[in-house]
């Protein structure tokens, strides 16, 4: 069991295990996001041999996506021998449902001046385990594990593992793992009842000081919403270590 499938080089199935929280039918956008990183990544490897690490994706959500194959590209923007930006597209039947770009930046010693003033949150043993299935529905939402605490409506911390692989038989980073749980973020803290009110994101953006480790990610969540109709979901993602960088991700609010 896993979330993905690969099919061929650039072309991958979904399973079950992505079903959307909005539409079963449609994938819950989560594992794809981690699925382009795990591309961006191979790419990366098969180019060079210097191991850049990933300090930014930020993810444009075009539309949604059937529970089915998809396809993937990658290309290089602005190549460097110390930073690339790179482009990488996931497809559906020929349209384009994700575009994403990442930063890759050499790595160097600097932990004699490391440090951060973000605050560390409860660790997933003093947070409550919490079943997001009493809220969501979805094949993805169901195979997580969540441990949360929830302090008001759009306020929360948080912890969330799964046991499926992102790509069957695959090796995949702790990063692009990683990714493939950012996107639960937005239903984790909620202002409103999804039943009554419809909040779904149109974009995704990590900037990481650190590359994440271990199978559990955290997440520190405010979600916000305006007078007009849009909101904001804004998250410090934590490891077992501590903060190591910020999310957000803008949301279309409607009212059903």
């Amino acid at each position: 069991m896993s979330y993905f499938e690969r099919l061929g080089p650039t072309s991958f199935r979904a399973t079950e295990h992505v079903g959307g929280a909005w539409n079963e039918a449609e994938q819950h956008i989560a594992p794809a996001l981690g699925l382009i990183a795990h591309v961006v990544e191979c790419d990366r490897d098969a180019r060079r041999d210097d191991d850049l690490a990933i300090g930014r994706l930020s993810y444009d959500i075009l539309g949604t996506v059937p529970v089915g194959p998809v396809v993937t590209t990658v290309e290089v923007l602005r190549p460097g021998r110390t930073i690339e930006l790179v482009e990488a597209t996931l497809a559906y039947d020929g349209r384009a449902i994700v575009r994403a770009r990442a930063w890759l930046m050499q790595t160097r010693p600097t932990a004699e001046i490391a440090g951060t003033t973000l605050q560390p949150i409860p660790s997933p043993e003093d947070c409550e385990p919490w079943d997001p299935t009493t809220l969501w529905p979805g094949g993805f939402i169901d195979s997580v594990e969540v441990r949360r605490v929830s302090t008001a409506p759009g306020r929360a911390s948080f912890w969330v593992r799964t046991d499926l692989p992102l790509v069957e038989a695959e090796k995949v980073s702790d990063l692009a793992a990683t990714a493939g749980l950012f996107d639960i973020a937005n239903g984790m803290a909620v202002r409103a009842d999804p039943r009554t009110v419809a909040f779904p994101n149109l974009d995704l953006t990590v900037h990481l000081f650190a590359e994440p480790r271990g199978e559990w990610v955290g997440f520190d969540t405010s979600v916000s919403f305006g007078a007009d109709g849009i909101g904001l979901t804004s998250t410090v993602l934590h490891d077992a270590t501590g903060p190591i960088g910020t999310m957000s991700q803008i949301l279309t609010v409607r009212p059903i």
